[in-house]
């Protein structure tokens, strides 16, 4: 073995160690509880179930929340329900003549969770039927 190799062989162990400080750290930020209220948009009132792991090693935990209540969880499951709780709707706009000429992208939120510990001005804004632009392709 030369020194090119065995450097390149340090290298990768370094690397390997600051990644898994790195992700000890998240995992361990992902842990803390939050507290919160779980909005379901797409069924007000109801209820919902799923399961949930995030690193490997961690056990498969099951959670069912119920619309308007108030649930402590960690914050990894937190941040799932808010980025992962939307679908996207796709629609064509017309021109004039009633040809599509392009193409339009939303996403439609189905639920989501609201921290009660921090605010952030753009989780307290209600669901509205028409929800923001995310894309606009033209047609060729």
């Amino acid at each position: 073995m030369n020194d090119k190799q065995a450097m390149t062989t340090k290298q990768q162990q370094e690397f390997k160690a600051k990644r898994q400080k790195s992700l000890t750290y998240q995992r361990d930020k992902d842990r803390e509880k939050v507290r919160g209220i779980f909005r379901f948009y797409e069924v007000p009132g109801g209820g919902m179930s799923f399961c949930y792991k995030a690193y490997k090693g961690d056990p498969v935990e099951k959670y069912t929340l119920v619309d308007g209540e108030v649930y402590s969880l960690p914050l990894g499951v937190a941040k799932h329900l808010n980025k992962n709780g939307w679908y996207p709707v796709h629609e064509y706009m017309k021109d004039d003549t009633g040809r599509p000429h392009m193409m339009i992208g939303k996403k439609k939120r189905r639920f989501g969770f609201q921290s009660l510990e921090f605010v952030d001005v753009d989780e307290l804004q209600e669901a509205r039927e028409e929800e923001p632009l995310v894309t606009a392709t033209p047609l060729p």
